[in-house]
């Protein structure tokens, strides 16, 4: 059952913006970033409509854990410096008598550049998502095949590239590469004419393993999560991944958003997987809820155009917590670094409405999409912004991520020692 944030209310600040039901970052969600001014790249906390410049107040921790604008030397130093952090920042901003010292650093969200949070050691998407396994499996396999036989015992997955990861707001360029459609006799080599977005939540390794872990110590592992838009060239994927997998179709971009909302954020919004219709394995099995209640939608602006939401589903659909991911993933020995992410999958609901990626929103392009603006889509067009947003609400607060966007650019030209 869903808690809505187990009966938590607002925990109210003198920032009077982060006490609005509408904010993505109230006092209850100080979630982390790293920003530029004009001045250099500096660790900040968003709260209302500020960020707030982590280096200028009396934040409590070893001046050396932000010498590196970025997040993971906090995150190599453990779950009590991550707790002791967070309550420092409660009291901060939530005591009127500390509004004189941090008032000053405090910046309009409006006025800053939001940069990468954290460096990305490692980077691995999985497919964990069974609304979105069953529906690509349908369109290519058939109904009566369309999940593959071990789908149900385990959270299959590929290792992708950490450099594809970029930060909201970054441009992506439509991708090159060896495509062929059935009726082809010979492949060739084209900008993808089916690139897609995939919604899904990204979550961020703050302790490193060694040796296999539980699905409980797992959990304890993950710093936070962000959301993710795992762009893909259908077209170079349906060519190239037979037998190994996704390569190419998937190396283009990873966009994440800017904000890292903490586990102890989402504390309050903790469900529980779905019912297993398989029995799991031992080590896959969870002590009690591994997942969030946490809305998410797509947005789908054309190029000068207004936005139109293409789809709403929730993050409590997936199959597989990232804790079960996690735990999976250093089953072969394989350790685990401060700065990995995990891809959840696509995030699709049960209805058409629901589903995270254009290919089965368009049911690969047989049922194109119309947008608000009259236009249609099957699959994304040079120009477009996709924004993806995501909230768990709570008792009059909401726990925001901000925005993962991204706009789509024309492919480049070709280089001429590559064309006939």
């Amino acid at each position: 059952m869903k808690k809505k944030g187990d009966g938590m209310s607002l925990i109210r600040s003198w920032v009077d913006s982060a006490n609005r039901a509408d904010t993505d970052f109230p006092l209850n969600n100080l979630p982390y970033g790293v920003f530029d001014d004009g001045q250099g790249a500096r660790m900040g906390v968003a709260i209302g409509d500020f960020v707030l410049d982590l280096g200028r107040v009396d934040h409590g921790l070893d001046p050396v854990l932000l010498a590196d604008p970025a997040w993971n030397d906090v995150m190599a130093a453990g779950p009590s410096v991550w707790a002791g952090l967070r309550a420092r920042l409660t009291e901060l901003l939530s005591d009127e008598g500390h509004r004189p010292a941090v008032g000053p650093h405090l910046l309009p969200l409006a006025s800053v550049r939001m940069l990468m949070p954290f460096r990305v050691t490692e980077y691995t998407d999985f497919y964990a998502g069974k609304n979105h396994a069953v529906n690509v499996g349908t369109m290519f396999r058939g109904a009566e095949n369309a999940l593959p036989p071990n789908w149900l015992s385990i959270p299959i997955g590929y290792n992708g590239r950490a450099s594809s990861v970029v930060v909201s707001g970054t441009d992506v360029v439509r991708p090159w590469g060896q495509v062929k459609a059935p009726d082809e006799a010979q492949p060739r080599f084209a900008p993808s004419a089916r690139f897609d977005l995939e919604l899904e939540m990204g979550a961020i390794i703050g302790q490193p393993s060694d040796g296999m872990v539980s699905v409980a110590e797992a959990d304890q592992m993950i710093f936070g999560y962000v959301l993710l838009n795992d762009w893909s060239a259908r077209d170079i994927q349906a060519w190239e991944y037979q037998p190994l997998g996704p390569f190419q179709a998937k190396a283009t971009a990873t966009t994440i958003s800017p904000w890292i909302v903490t586990r102890a954020a989402l504390e309050p919004f903790r469900v529980s997987t779905p019912e297993r219709e398989r029995p799991l394995l031992p080590y896959l099995r969870e002590p009690g809820p591994m997942l969030y209640d946490i809305a998410l939608e797509v947005g789908l602006a054309p190029e000068g155009k207004p936005e139109t939401v293409i789809a709403r589903t929730n993050y409590d659909q997936m199959y597989y917590s990232a804790a079960q991911q996690l735990a999976h993933h250093t089953t072969s020995g394989c350790a685990m670094r401060v700065g990995d992410l995990l891809g959840s999958g696509t995030i699709s609901g049960p209805t058409k409405d629901s589903r995270g990626s254009l290919l089965e929103l368009s049911w690969g392009g047989k049922e194109p999409l119309t947008l608000a603006t009259g236009e249609s889509r099957s699959f994304l067009e040079d120009g477009d912004r996709l924004i993806l947003r995501g909230a768990a609400q709570g008792d009059g607060y909401r726990i925001g991520f901000g925005e993962c966007a991204g706009v789509l650019r024309p492919a480049r030209r070709l280089p001429d020692w590559a064309q006939e």
